[in-house]
């Protein structure tokens, strides 16, 4: 089957490596360093789903029309990767696997005649050097969707990798949000997202990003999908607990994430020298709280602070996050 995989990130190079290793042909649009290194070398996987290296198509746009694609840049470059080979798209299923809130809504906008299915991945993999990704834990991909898009996606990735179909994928997108809250403090220090867990304070403000989201999305009506172990009436006694006893989510989460350390998607963008997606994870609650007038302070000032460390490609000591926390956390 020929797979295309528009984006070759962490994400991306997990699923066009495992779908070559399963004998699919594969086609990835990549760039920069990137793209020299699977041209050269192959794309090489390593960690928790087997070390292997496979050959995959790279180039810098499509070439061919697929039988299914998947489109895993960050969200802020998914109009220009979709319109850029949408023309190859047409009548193709294109699975959007990526964080935050509004990736089916652009991808529907730059690829009108593409049936889309929305995608969220709960694993972890780390890219840090060209041809090169880490999966630091396995986990499931989510899929939701049109139907029969969404079964055929499912049946082609559920080959490879563990993969769950739900009717409430606006639901899930919030709890994944969740999930991804313990990426913006490592970016502003640095840490893994374990040490940043380990750090009291650290904790305690990852904790509050955490239930300011909780607190937007009960306002904007949102019923939370069930996933990892999260679900509606679990996030929602989460936000209304006292905060010493909420820091047991982010614990629990640190725990399931064992001992490799897990720099988080937003910190491996900062190390690459490259834009994140902070504005469609934390800075995504801190637009819909506006929306719904419910305030997100702690939220806020991180984005500001990631912000910060993009422009001066320097990390903030923990102490000055602490510090600048004191005030947003007392809100």
């Amino acid at each position: 089957m020929r797979v295309a995989v528009i984006g070759a990130g962490a994400i991306g190079g997990t699923i066009a490596g495992l779908l070559a290793r399963a004998g699919h042909e594969v086609q990835v649009v990549a760039r920069g360093e990137q793209l020299a290194a699977l041209a050269d070398t192959g794309l090489r996987l390593t960690g928790g789903w087997g070390d292997f290296t496979v050959r995959v198509d790279a180039v810098e746009a499509l070439t061919i029309s697929p039988d299914i694609a998947f489109l895993t840049t960050k969200a802020q470059d998914a109009a220009v990767a979709l319109r850029a080979n949408a023309e190859l798209l047409i009548g193709i299923p294109v699975v959007v696997v990526q964080n935050g809130l509004e990736a089916i809504t652009t991808a529907k906008r730059a690829a009108p005649r593409s049936d889309i299915v929305g995608g969220l991945a709960l694993y972890a993999a780390s890219y840090l050097s060209p041809g090169t990704i880490t999966i630091t834990t396995t986990g499931p991909t989510f899929l939701g969707g049109p139907v029969l898009p969404a079964l055929y996606a499912s049946k082609i990735l559920g080959a490879v990798m563990p993969v769950e179909l739900t009717d409430n994928f606006e639901g899930a997108q919030w709890t994944k949000l969740i999930v991804n809250h313990v990426n913006g403090l490592s970016a502003a220090t640095g840490l893994s997202v374990q040490e940043v867990i380990g750090n009291r304070d650290l904790r305690a403000i990852m904790t509050e990003t955490m239930r300011e989201a909780v607190r937007v999305a009960r306002a904007a009506g949102i019923e939370f999908a069930s996933l990892q172990g999260l679900s509606h009436s679990r996030l929602t006694a989460f936000a209304r607990v006292p905060p010493v006893i909420a820091q047991l989510l982010p614990l629990l989460m640190k725990r399931r994430m064992g001992s490799r350390p897990n720099p988080g998607s937003t910190l491996q963008s900062i190390r690459r020298g490259q834009p994140t997606e902070i504005d469609y994870l934390n800075g995504a609650v801190v637009l819909r709280g506006e929306a719904v007038g419910v305030a997100v302070p702690v939220s806020a000032e991180l984005v500001a602070m990631v912000h910060e460390v993009e422009r001066a490609g320097e990390f903030l000591p923990v102490a000055t996050v602490i510090d600048r926390m004191t005030v947003p956390l007392a809100r």
